[in-house]
């Protein structure tokens, strides 16, 4: 079994200092690597996460290629959605697509629950590769939360604006309910699974929960958030919660029994603190800075990094996930500056 040799990322989600600010990147494993692209000729996404080897592979090369301070598992957020009974497509250039959306209780009713052994052994088998024999960096798992998962189900694919997905929510409020309460259940025994075969650490995606209203948080999605944080406290692993263009719900977050707040670049780390961000936070370079020149992105990481500093507890991360255009130098470059100025 490999050790965590380089634990900064751990301890930071912790709330501790570190000789640096550790750094990794979200959707760093792919999309800009070369030879990702060159394994995508060959192998659809669905195929290379079936394949725990090739999996880890790609998981890893980030880890090699930037010196990042810890690995992302590589895999979709719809991965345990066919375990319950949901048929869901990958569509090159659409993403998830399901053919069969949600449109009534009844259809809620007949999803079943997940046994992550049985349903995604490939899954598990990767992060065993992964932690006993490859990783010296840990290893987050994550999953994708209720609201963006539901969305997708009711949509049918992805949506600018999701008014079939909140229109279910406001109309058929029992219904939502049920399908919130049964996505919690398969994500608690998602993510517990994931920890038992050695993630060290875990992130939930809320990528399009920014389309709700704080209230309408509190009232429709909130609840069944700290039913899965609750629950997952039992694991005793960072707990990393992320949106996109979410900024009015930091506080929510602030209020879950979680470790880390995620910030995309719409909310400066300072501004979050003196809204009353107490938690270890995480973030939040847009990430269309990566194509600027270099001194560009010197100056607007140093500003992130000066901020994220002032006190423990700061992950350096993207405001949301790195894009094909972006060169793999740029983020071994990135990475090397981070880990030097934050030593000074």
């Amino acid at each position: 079994m490999t050790k965590i040799t380089n634990n900064t990322f751990l301890r930071a989600a912790r709330g501790e200092r570190a000789e640096h600010v550790p750094v990794w990147y979200m959707r760093q494993a792919g999309r800009s690597q070369a030879e990702y692209r060159k394994l995508k000729e060959k192998y659809s996404l669905f195929e290379i996460t079936h394949q725990p080897e090739l999996c880890a592979y790609v998981t890893k090369l980030p880890v090699d290629m930037y010196n990042v301070d810890a690995a992302i598992l590589y895999k979709d957020i719809m991965t345990p959605l066919p375990a319950i009974g949901v048929d869901v497509e990958i569509k090159s250039g659409i993403g998830p697509v399901i053919d069969q959306p949600i449109r009534s209780k009844e259809d809620i009713e007949k999803l079943g629950e997940i046994d992550p052994e049985q349903d995604i052994p490939y899954v598990l088998d990767t992060i065993k590769l992964l932690t006993k024999e490859q990783l010296t960096v840990p290893l987050i798992g994550f999953a994708g939360a209720p609201f963006t998962l539901a969305s997708y189900m009711i949509e049918g694919g992805p949506s600018k604006n999701y008014h079939k997905t909140k229109a279910f929510m406001y109309a058929e409020s029992q219904a939502w309910f049920l399908l919130m309460d049964k996505l919690a259940n398969m994500t608690v025994r998602y993510l517990k699974a994931q920890v038992q075969v050695g993630a060290s650490a875990l992130q939930i995606f809320d990528s399009w929960v920014g389309a709700v209203s704080r209230v309408d948080y509190q009232t429709y999605i909130k609840p069944t958030m700290e039913k899965i944080f609750n629950e997952m406290k039992e694991v005793n692993v960072p707990l990393i919660m992320h949106g996109v263009g979410a900024s009015h719900l930091v506080l929510e977050w602030n209020d879950l029994p979680l470790d880390v707040v995620g910030l995309d670049w719409r909310l400066p780390i300072s501004e979050a603190r003196q809204l009353g961000v107490t938690k270890a936070v995480q973030g939040n370079l847009d990430p269309a800075v990566l194509i600027a020149d270099w001194s560009t992105i010197e100056t607007k990481a140093k500003e992130i990094l000066d901020q994220g500093m002032q006190q423990p507890g700061f992950i350096f991360n993207l405001g949301h996930g790195v894009f094909p255009e972006v060169s793999p130098d740029v983020l071994k470059k990135l990475t090397n500056f981070i880990h030097e100025y934050s030593k000074k």
